[in-house]
């Protein structure tokens, strides 16, 4: 899990460039191509000062002026020379830098966002949406104006400021070596406000996270920001968020610029100190005019290359900030890990369905450490059968689908569980949580030791909140079996009663759905997602209140759909309204974390239980079920 953001803000130093390593090795022919015209750019530019002073003093000095008029055209065209290499090699730079950068921080985003994907929930438990996308976009960005950018800056003006610095030593080493003790002195409160740059450029991009987080959550649920007329207090609640991030960018920007102005002024005044020793030379005839022209300019050179440094640093403090937050990204790893050496799950067997195998599982939900999901858990399922799982809101029931598919591992032993029970080993041993690890098995097979994608192309899950993708209806359901193809995905969409809907849509399957589906009702929305699901084929299918959006006609229509696809798989439902489990095989009763009770329905009402309860709740409410 990444940091929290106290400890990240104080740990930002530009060593966590050293990230971006594994993203540069492999353009190592390009990067040396780049330092190549790097080099070349900045030898030109410290080429000209030489040049100048060779025109000063050769074509301007000169005695004779026939002599004078040649050397001036020959300056000239040196001078020339010097310009165009410097544009060409410029050029050159810029594109090969540019382009690195595009690249490096394209393989970044891939990479995190990859990476990411593949995280179990319990990622997300503590991660928000809206930071992970402001990582991916803003920091990916700040990464990309240095590397293609600014480093390629501040190596180029490395090379002309020490270039400069040596040609000046050269030429008056007596006076440079007191300039240089004087540099020296600007170097140390330098570090002292780079570090507090640092610090502010970290904290700069976390509120740029949180009010990316507030924005991404707010626009996912519109119309129940809408429904509650609540849109003055978002936008206030945003507004707060980005005036933090606004006040916290102010303060770094504001002691960047005291760095940057003191280094500019200390450097130009210690610089002066030279030229003003450089005239003296001059006027007590120790060098000549054309000499001091060429200090003059390298003293230029060496201010001008030691303001962009300043400036560099500033950026490299940031991106070594982004850098840190994109890292801490790709070092998350996931708790529920692919096997080491993943067992082969036996061949699917057309018409039977799948095995289903819990026993004796116990499970706290991360965030929830000492709230058992599930405990003591034993549930056997037969090939073919279909199985409904019924009980109060919190019983779960959602957490044996969530085990099923492996988005969580059941708890190792249950004598962590015993561990963290409120009242202790004793009590826990009595509640059931103490003992041997439970098994989660699939045809025989413990979901742990199979392969992630194995396991769950074998499962198809059709969630309460039915997810539609901002894409066609066509691929929106092919979504279930890419390499499906047209005439498969109509087949599923009958099969489902979505047919009649999508052809009657403005471009029939190839309707833009709009981003989450905004296009249909919930009805049809839960219709796509259960084509989705016979479009795949799996042999277990998880229901979790499928019909839970439709209407009494389109309920109807797909529980009849829904009682034709179960023949030929094993199925368990998950369902608050009973009238969808009166044909099931077996419902088992859930409650806390529990099986209180197991039977068809007319067994399970004779009996009074819960089940009984809830049955009398639901059918006076509505008589006209039988």
């Amino acid at each position: 899990m990444p940091p929290p953001p106290a400890q990240r803000a104080a740990a930002s130093t530009p060593r966590a460039l050293s990230g971006l390593l594994p993203y540069l090795r492999p353009y190592r022919g390009r990067i040396a191509l780049a330092l190549v015209f790097l080099v070349l750019a900045a030898v030109s530019t410290l080429l000209f000062p030489v040049a100048l002073k060779l025109l000063i003093d050769k074509g301007l000095v000169a005695a004779d002026p026939g002599e004078r008029l040649l050397a001036l055209r020959g300056q000239f065209l040196t001078l020339f020379a010097v310009g165009a290499a410097l544009g060409v090699f410029s050029a050159a730079r810029f594109y090969m830098v540019t382009w690195l950068g595009e690249r490096i921080t394209a393989d970044l985003r891939n990479a995190v966002y990859a990476h990411v994907v593949r995280q179990s929930p319990e990622f997300f438990e503590a991660t928000q949406t809206g930071e992970v996308l402001s990582r991916l976009t803003t920091d990916t960005t700040v990464v990309q104006t240095v590397v293609g950018s600014s480093l390629s800056m501040g190596l180029r003006n490395t090379v002309m400021g020490v270039g400069a610095v040596v040609a000046l030593v050269v030429t008056n080493p007596y006076v440079m070596s007191q300039v240089l003790g004087i540099l020296v002195l600007v170097v140390l409160p330098s570090l002292v406000f780079g570090r507090r740059v640092r610090k502010l450029s970290r904290a700069s991009q976390d509120r740029v996270a949180d009010s990316s987080a507030i924005a991404a959550e707010v626009l996912n649920e519109i119309p129940v920001v809408q429904g509650f007329v609540q849109e003055g207090r978002e936008a206030e609640r945003f507004a707060a968020s980005t005036e933090r991030a606004f006040d916290t960018a102010r303060k770094r920007t504001r002691v960047r610029s005291l760095l940057v102005a003191f280094i500019i002024t200390a450097t130009f005044g210690a610089l002066l100190w030279g030229l003003y020793q450089g005239t003296q030379a001059v006027l007590a005839g120790q060098i000549t005019a054309g000499h001091l022209g060429q200090t003059v300019v390298f003293v230029i050179i060496l201010v001008s290359s030691v303001a962009v440094l300043a400036e560099v640093y500033g950026d490299v403090l940031r991106a070594a900030g982004a850098t840190e937050r994109l890292m801490e990204l790709l070092a998350a790893r996931s708790p529920v890990a692919e096997p080491a050496a993943p067992r082969a799950l036996p061949p699917v067997q057309a018409g039977r369905g799948a095995a289903v195998s819990m026993s004796h599982v116990t499970f706290h939900y991360p965030s929830r450490p000492r709230q058992a999901a599930l405990t003591d858990f034993s549930l056997q399922v037969r090939p073919g059968e279909t199985v409904a799982l019924v009980g109060p809101s919190g019983a779960g029931k959602s957490t044996v689908f969530q085990l099923l598919m492996r988005f969580y591992d059941a708890d190792v032993s249950r004598a962590a569980a015993a561990a963290a029970h409120p009242a202790g080993p004793a009590e826990a041993a009595r509640a059931g949580t103490a003992g041997a690890p439970g098994s989660i098995e699939i045809d025989g097979v413990p979901v742990r030791e199979a392969s992630l994608a194995a396991l769950r192309g074998r499962i198809g899950l059709v969630p309460q909140d039915s997810t539609v993708f901002s894409t066609t209806a066509l691929e929106n359901i092919r979504y279930g079996r890419p390499e499906a193809g047209d005439g498969e995905v109509r087949a599923a969409a009958r099969a489902a009663f979505a047919h009649d809907f999508i052809s009657a849509l403005p471009e029939g399957y190839a309707t833009y759905l709009g981003e989450r589906g905004v296009r249909l009702s919930g009805g049809q929305r839960q219709r796509i997602a259960i084509a989705r699901a016979m479009l795949k084929n799996p042999p277990l299918l998880l229901l979790d209140e499928a019909t839970s959006a439709l209407d009494a006609e389109s309920e109807r229509m797909v529980q009849a759909a829904l009682e034709a696809a179960m023949r030929d798989r094993t199925t368990l439902v998950i369902a608050h309204r009973l009238a969808t489990v009166l044909r099931a095989d077996r419902i088992v009763v859930m409650e806390q974390g529990r099986i209180v009770d197991v039977g068809r329905h007319d067994e399970l009402v004779a009996r009074g239980g819960l089940y009984a309860r809830l049955a009398a709740m639901q059918f006076d409410l509505e008589p006209a079920v039988g």
